[in-house]
């Protein structure tokens, strides 16, 4: 599949970060406080959908009782204040750099808002790796499909030549409607028995595609 490609776009949570404990971490607070059960990573893995409401409706939350956009709220400020203790995973930078050396171009296409996601970036030290770097503009990762319209249209890309890299269900639709190749990582945010239901390429670890 490589050696079939011209570029290569990278969600980011999940697949170059690891940042799958936080995210429990992260909402064990915000459940607790409500009184609900709380997830291990397992748990979390196997429950975890976008839109990301349907999740928080999934593990307990009524917004009945009070709206969406307050445990969202809640959730993004926590989370942001311990990001940067997060670690990508082992072979994040590695896969980057084989990649760089070998000519491929190389593009992020994230849920995370614009402005932390280059903060992170920057974090990191791997913000040269990317050509374009696409955020979203509010907390609440609605979609990324007109994010990566919008990326294959401003850079003049073939779909048909990217490999979209991810760790979600998400990511598969997202490549999908693109068209795009698709890879999934199941190192992230959802279990390799979800992945595997999209029927698309499910690796366990980055490190694979080197391969």
């Amino acid at each position: 599949m490589i050696d079939r490609i011209g570029g290569i776009i990278w969600d980011w949570n999940g697949t170059l970060l690891n940042d799958a404990s936080l995210a429990v971490q992260t909402m064990n607070q915000l459940l607790e406080r409500r009184g609900l059960p709380m997830l291990s990573v397992d748990d979390y893995r196997s429950v975890f959908t976008f839109p990301v409401k349907d999740y928080y409706q999934k593990i307990g939350f009524d917004f009945e009782r009070e709206p969406f956009e307050i445990p969202a709220s809640e959730f993004i400020v926590r989370y942001n204040e311990l990001v940067n203790d997060c670690r990508l995973h082992p072979d994040s930078f590695s896969t980057l750099n084989h990649f760089k050396d070998y000519g491929y171009r190389q593009f992020i296409l994230s849920a995370m808002k614009q402005e932390t996601l280059d903060q992170c970036l920057a974090h990191y030290q791997i913000n040269h790796f990317f050509e374009h770097v696409s955020g979203l503009d509010d907390h609440y990762a609605a979609s990324k499909t007109e994010n990566g319209h919008r990326l294959i249209s401003k850079l003049n890309l073939d779909s048909s030549q990217l490999l979209l890299i991810g760790d979600t269900v998400h990511d598969f639709e997202v490549a999908t409607e693109l068209g795009c190749l698709c890879v999934l990582v199941a190192d992230g945010h959802q279990s390799k028995s979800v992945l595997k239901s999209t029927g698309a390429l499910v690796i366990d670890q980055l490190g694979q595609l080197l391969g």
